[in-house]
């Protein structure tokens, strides 16, 4: 074994053992107890650096990221780039993966990666902050926050009257040349995932064909869909709700106006989908403990509040509220799709590929 290898292993077991406490930051920061029968316990120094492989805009989320290095000392270099595209590169990587912490725009990604064996199981004590439909049923891998599947709309030119309960129906030739979408962003795919799951192989690839047929404007992701709804160019955009909030109170800070508007599809339509940016940590990092702490802040209520407030996704974590103005998530409808089966994100790019929707 290499000097290289060695130092790799020794410091990976010193750090497990560390792990092996499962100390929230809070209690990490308090001082040991001492008693006149024993020595003092020193408590855990946290001081190794973390890499986080982040499938979210640094738009997003790197001021929270750089909360919590001021929050625990801890640094964190982060990789951000398309959630897919970062499972991928961790499956090419394997136990050899840089990456201590995946940081996915969905729970598909995570899906696939802790099902090849790749994530470490989280504490109870993080698991249990978060509802069972929003983590993974073995303990994987946690959401962060959640985000609803909706159709951001013109408010000026699409009356309310003319939206369809179910988003299966924009494959009517009424909206073709209207639709602008993002089949290479994970989000989309997780719901065409979802589509399959629920509806079968036949109708998903029947909806993709229909929205195909439609003449989509493509855009790069979320955010320039619905630009392009505000600035004409079309008239409904296929996205996460959150987007919208940002792009609206961006607007009017500059005393603009932002005439869309989120269109939530009928309770238990495969639209209303709820889907998660969650997070996992990898079985191979070599400062499990520090990653850890990653995963215990994103989930504090400083961290949930942030995503409330300044991202507009909702919080997991009971006792934070929903930004206002947005529909609750109890209220959204969201179909009985379970998270842990959107997995099979290697399908669904193998069917948008075939239909020629993504490279």
């Amino acid at each position: 074994m290499s000097t290289h290898v060695l130092h790799r292993h020794l410091r990976r077991a010193s750090a497990v053992a560390v792990l092996a406490l499962t100390l929230p930051i809070a209690v990490l920061a308090q001082s040991p107890a001492t008693s006149p029968a024993a020595s003092p316990v020193p408590t855990p120094v946290l001081e190794g650096a973390i890499t986080v492989y982040a499938g979210r805009s640094e738009g997003l989320v790197g001021p929270i990221v750089t909360r919590f290095t001021e929050v625990t000392g801890i640094p964190v270099t982060v990789d951000y780039g398309n959630t897919t595209a970062k499972a991928a590169q961790i499956l090419e990587e394997g136990a050899a993966s840089p990456a201590d912490v995946f940081f996915a725009q969905d729970a598909g990604a995570l899906g696939l990666i802790a099902d090849a064996g790749l994530l470490a199981p989280l504490s109870d004590d993080v698991l249990s902050r978060v509802a069972d439909g929003y983590r993974d049923a073995d303990g994987r891998w946690v959401g962060a926050s959640g985000r609803a599947r909706v159709a951001a709309v013109s408010s000026e030119r699409v009356p309310e009257a003319d939206l369809p309960g179910s988003i299966l129906a924009f494959t009517d030739p009424a909206w073709k040349g209207r639709i602008g979408w993002a089949p290479a962003n994970a989000s989309l795919q997780s719901h065409v995932t979802a589509m399959r799951q629920v509806l079968g192989e036949d109708a998903a690839r029947a909806w993709l064909e229909g929205i195909k047929a439609n003449e989509p404007v493509v855009y790069e992701g979320n955010a320039q869909a619905v630009e392009g709804v505000a600035s004409g160019e079309i008239d409904v955009a296929l996205v996460n709700h959150y987007y919208l909030w940002a792009l609206k109170a961006a607007a009017e800070a500059a005393g603009d106006s932002f005439p869309v508007v989120n269109h939530y599809f009928d309770a238990g339509d495969i639209g209303a989908l709820v889907n998660v940016a969650g997070l996992g940590i990898l079985a191979s990092s070599d400062q499990p403990a520090e990653a850890a702490a990653f995963v215990d802040f994103l989930l504090s209520a400083e961290a949930q509040e942030y995503f409330a407030t300044t991202t507009y996704e909702y919080p997991l974590i009971k006792g934070v509220a929903t930004a206002e103005g947005l529909v609750p998530l109890a209220d959204v409808g969201a179909p009985p799709v379970d998270l842990n089966d959107l997995d099979d994100l290697e399908g669904t790019l193998a069917l948008l590929r075939e239909l020629e929707l993504i490279d």
